[in-house]
C-alpha cells in the first residue's frame, strides 16, 4: 500500500518532535575494508529500492499521506581517518542525524575503518520508512537481489478520504453505543538529572555476541525459548540497574507481515514481569500476549489518529507502546549479510537509535533490547535511555550473561 499506516504516522510525528525520535540501524563488522565500488553498488541498489521514498501530504481532509519514490540520497559517507574500536558505537550513534522521511533523504549508508583493524558499515533509516525486519529485507534485496512483494497502489485522495471517514465515524459510533471509554492516563514525563544530562550522553549502548549453541542450551535448560531467555535477560538488567518497582512492564513487537515488504508491518503486545518469573513462565506469558495485541481504548478505531490534527493525535497516542523495557526479537538474518564482497562479516547487529532525544523528554522506556541471529551467533544490542543509570549497558549485559553461564563477546 502506498499510503501511510497508523504506525507510520506515529513515527512521522515523532520525527517532527512529537514523541521519541527513532531511527533503525544495521551494523556490519568485517576483517577488511569495504571496497568503494561495492559500497557504491549497494548504495545505488538502496537508492532505487524501497527505502528510496518520501512522505507526500495531501490537502484532502481525511486522506492519508502517501509515499513517493525519490532518487534523493545522502552520498555514501566514508570517514577520512580510522577510529578506535572503543569509539565504534559513538560513531554509529551519529549516523541517524539529518534523516528526513518527508523532505528526504530518510536513510544513510556509511563506513569507517578501525585503527585496530577491520571496518564497520552502517545502514540507518528513519523508523517512518521501515521497522527492524523491513530493514533486513531492504539490505538483503540490495545485496542479493532477493525479491520483495510488489507495491500495491492505493486509492485516490478522495476515495481514501471517504474510506477513512467511513471507518472512523462508523467505528466510533459503535464504540460509543457501548459507553464513552475512559481516557488512558498519559505516561509521566521523565527528565534526566541536569548534572548527568550535561556531562554525558543521553543514551548508552552495547552490542554483545553469544554462540547460538550456548544461548539455546541455556534456554532449554530453563524450559524456555531463545526469545523468553532474551526477555528474561533484559528484565534482570533493568532490576540490576536499580529499577525500584516490583513489576516490569515489557513491550514486545510482533512482525505481522505475510509478504516480504519494506514498511512498518508490526503490532505491539505487553507482558508484566515479576522477580519470580523465569524463561519458562515468560514463555507462557509471551505466548498469551501475542494473541492479544495492544489496541486503541474502548474500541475507538485507531484510524481516528489519521483524520484529526496531528497535535491532537499526538496527545491521544502519547506513549503508546512504551513500557519500562522494549524487547524486540528481529529474528534470523538472511545469509546474504554474512559477507561484504570478499570479506566475511565478523559481526552483524540491528538496533534502534534516538537522534535528537532531549534530556527533558525521555520516554517511559528505560532499556531497549534487540536480538538477532545469523549463522551460529546471537547478537544482543542494548540501548539504555536512562542517563542516570549508575552503570553502562555493557557492564549490565556482560554481568547478566555471565550469571547464566553464557560467553559474552563485546563489540
Amino acid at each position: 500500500m502506498n499510503r501511510l499506516s497508523v504506525v507510520d504516522e506515529m513515527f512521522l510525528r515523532a520525527h517532527r518532535g512529537m514523541g521519541t525520535p527513532i531511527a533503525l540501524q544495521g551494523l556490519w563488522r568485517t576483517a577488511g575494508p569495504v571496497d568503494p565500488e561495492l559500497l557504491a553498488r549497494i548504495h545505488e541498489a538502496l537508492r532505487t529500492g524501497p527505502l528510496g521514498r518520501r512522505v507526500v501530504r495531501t490537502r484532502v481532509p481525511g486522506a492519508r499521506p502517501r509515499w513517493q519514490a525519490t532518487g534523493w540520497a545522502h552520498p555514501p559517507a566514508v570517514t577520512a581517518t580510522a577510529i578506535p574500536t572503543a569509539a565504534l558505537l559513538d560513531w554509529a550513534d551519529v549516523q541517524g542525524e539529518d534523516l528526513d522521511p518527508e523532505v528526504g533523504p530518510g536513510w544513510r549508508l556509511s563506513t569507517t575503518e578501525l585503527i585496530e583493524g577491520g571496518c564497520v558499515m552502517s545502514l540507518t533509516c528513519s523508523h517512518t520508512l521501515a521497522d527492524g525486519r523491513a530493514l533486513t529485507l531492504a539490505i538483503d534485496h540490495a545485496l542479493a537481489g532477493t525479491p520483495l512483494a510488489a507495491p500495491v497502489a492505493g486509492p485516490t485522495d478522495w476515495a481514501d478520504a471517504r474510506k477513512q471517514w467511513a471507518t472512523v465515524l462508523g467505528g466510533t459510533a459503535r464504540a460509543l453505543r457501548r459507553g464513552l471509554p475512559a481516557r488512558p492516563a498519559p505516561p509521566a514525563d521523565r527528565k534526566a538529572l541536569v548534572t548527568n544530562a550535561s556531562s554525558g550522553p543521553i543514551t548508552r549502548s552495547a552490542i554483545i555476541q553469544v554462540p547460538a549453541r550456548e544461548w539455546n542450551r541455556v534456554a532449554v535448560a530453563h524450559d524456555g525459548t531463545a526469545n523468553s531467555l532474551f526477555v528474561h535477560i533484559i528484565a534482570n538488567m533493568l532490576w540490576d540497574s536499580g529499577f525500584p518497582e516490583p513489576t516490569i512492564a515489557a513491550s514486545l513487537p510482533v512482525d505481522t507481515r505475510d509478504e516480504p515488504r519494506v514498511d512498518n508491518d508490526m503490532a505491539m503486545t505487553e507482558i508484566a514481569i515479576t522477580r519470580a518469573d523465569t524463561p519458562a513462565t515468560l514463555r507462557r506469558k509471551a505466548r498469551t500476549a501475542y494473541e492479544h495485541r495492544m489496541t486503541s481504548p474502548g474500541g475507538i478505531p485507531e484510524e481516528l489518529l489519521q483524520v484529526i490534527p496531528e497535535r491532537w493525535a499526538h496527545t491521544l497516542a502519547k506513549g503508546a507502546g512504551e513500557r519500562d523495557i522494549l524487547c524486540s526479537n528481529i529474528g534470523t538474518l538472511p545469509d546474504s549479510l554474512l559477507t561484504l564482497g570478499p570479506h566475511p562479516c565478523t559481526g552483524v547487529a540491528a538496533r534502534a537509535i534516538h537522534p535528537g532525544l532531549r534530556p527533558n523528554q525521555l520516554p517511559r522506556t528505560r532499556l531497549s533490547g534487540y536480538l538477532t541471529r545469523i549463522a551460529d551467533t546471537y547478537t544482543l544490542s542494548v540501548v539504555s535511555l536512562d542517563p542516570d543509570a549508575p552503570e553502562p549497558p555493557a557492564v549490565l549485559t556482560e554481568r547478566a550473561l555471565t550469571a547464566l553461564g553464557l560467553t559474552a563477546h563485546c563489540w
